[in-house]
């Protein structure tokens, strides 16, 4: 071979190296991307195929190319596993959430049910029957809970007094000693009925004072007769007609005079016997007080006998100085007696202006009608009156509210009998209960006859108990 020849041979072996050390090396860049893409130990191996490729040739380059390939869909069956356990995983926990939901719907539900059914089973236990039969048979009011008009009502203590204005203390004007005593403790008397007659030295000596100036009077006027017919004949002076004159005016001054002061005492002018002193009713009414008895010796100022006229008393209440101000002459109040179940209407005639300087109340009057004389003097009684007025939008009777368990009660009208139930009272105005809690509005109840209904409870929780 010449040296032409060897040099072509030369050139040609040099670029069939190079185009496989070429082709080597592309195939070995592709394999080695996408081995980065599908997993870090993938370089090392396509570092291999690349040395390889250096030392064998197109072979290598061959298997190297095979290898990537596999390697490549290896990488994507793992990757499709791997998405596929993912779906499936995440299908499962919204399945399971689902019936999760479903589940805890139907344990809601369940147990909604199961309170119902609880409550029904109670409210049966604590149903007090009654039928309608019986509801009317004993009595029992069915209202329903609505509005009214709450009157705040003061309560204020006070006491039963006599009237002063009708009321009179009988008085001896004069010192004698009781003759008779006609009037009685207790007793109803008229105006001017003799109460009780005494035998009055003193009354004797004004009434022979009155008979001596009337014998006087009478002298004096024959005398002033006389001497006018005389001087009118001219017979006698003018003088003597003049003090003739002046001696009957005198005279009939000193019997005006005497008169006037058998009528300051009390005593008839005319009465034949002159010490005779009668004590007489002022006005219609009740003997209340006597301290005086038959032939006792009584002063002229000893209070013998009280008059009163009890058709009007007076109940006075003791007003705390805070309360002063919703206590007006005029204002309309109930007086409720503290001893019996009695009650009646007034109007306030009086409010003292001056506060006790031991008890800090001032004084008030209420001006009260007893005809039937049910109010007596000494009575102890509480007045109400109206402080102020609101409207409560639910109430319910004073009657209807029982007390139960210790709790304010009001019993509802349920199909078969009355259901009790606990309600939050109040304001009351003794007639109507506002209800702030525990009872809607229009709820049939049980009003009055409340307490037959409590009686029938007792009785089945007795029964119920044994």
């Amino acid at each position: 071979m010449n040296t032409e020849e060897r040099k072509t041979f030369a050139e040609r072996v040099g670029k069939k190296q190079l185009i496989a050390i070429a082709a080597v090396l592309v195939l070995g860049v592709g394999a080695g991307a996408m081995i980065l893409r599908t997993s870090p130990a993938k370089p090392e191996a396509a570092g291999h195929s690349e040395a390889a490729g250096h030392g064998d040739g197109e072979h290598h380059e061959e298997e190297g190319g095979k290898q990537g390939k596999e390697e490549g869909k290896d990488h994507d069956h793992s990757h499709g596993e791997a998405k596929g356990h993912a779906d499936n995983e995440h299908h499962e926990e919204g399945k399971g959430k689902e019936e999760a939901k479903e589940t805890g719907g139907e344990k809601t539900a369940a147990a909604d049910a199961a309170k119902k059914e609880s409550a029904a089973h109670k409210e049966d236990e604590e149903k007090i029957a009654f039928t309608d039969e019986q509801i009317k048979t004993s009595d029992i009011a069915i209202e329903n809970a609505g509005p009214a008009r709450i009157k705040l009502s003061l309560q204020l203590p006070g006491e039963i007094k006599f009237n002063e204005d009708r009321t009179a203390h009988v008085v001896p004007r004069v010192a004698g000693v009781v003759d008779s005593v006609s009037a009685n403790l207790g007793q109803q008397v008229k105006r001017g009925e003799v109460l009780a007659v005494l035998s009055s030295p003193g009354l004797s000596e004004q009434r022979s004072g009155l008979q001596s100036a009337q014998r006087r009077l009478e002298l004096a006027r024959s005398t002033y007769e006389r001497e006018k017919k005389l001087w009118e004949e001219k017979i006698s002076p003018q003088q003597d007609y003049l003090q003739a004159q002046q001696a009957m005016q005198e005279a009939q001054i000193a019997v005006a005079n005497a008169n006037q002061k058998l009528l300051a005492l009390g005593a008839t002018p005319g009465s034949s016997a002159l010490g005779r002193y009668e004590l007489r009713a002022p006005f219609d009414g009740m003997v209340v007080e006597k301290h005086i008895s038959l032939g006792e010796s009584v002063g002229e100022a000893v209070n013998v006998f009280t008059i009163s006229d009890l058709s009007t008393v007076w109940a006075e209440i003791s007003v705390a100085a805070n309360n002063l101000n919703l206590v007006r002459i005029g204002e309309q109040v109930k007086i409720r007696s503290s001893a019996f179940d009695q009650t009646a209407t007034g109007k306030v005639s009086y409010v003292g202006s001056l506060i006790g300087a031991q008890t800090r109340t001032a004084t008030a009057r209420v001006t009260l009608t007893n005809p039937q004389g049910i109010w007596r003097p000494g009575l102890f009684v509480n007045v109400e009156l109206v402080a102020s007025e609101t409207e409560a939008p639910v109430t319910v009777a004073a009657d209807a509210v029982q007390t139960v368990e210790e709790k304010p009660t009001v019993f509802l009208r349920v199909p078969g009998g009355f259901l009790p139930q606990h309600v939050q009272t109040g304001r009351s105005d003794g007639k109507r209960i506002e209800i702030v809690g525990g009872l809607k509005p229009g709820a049939a109840y049980a009003a009055s006859g409340s307490f037959v209904v409590k009686s029938q409870q007792g009785k089945s929780s007795a029964t119920h108990t044994h």
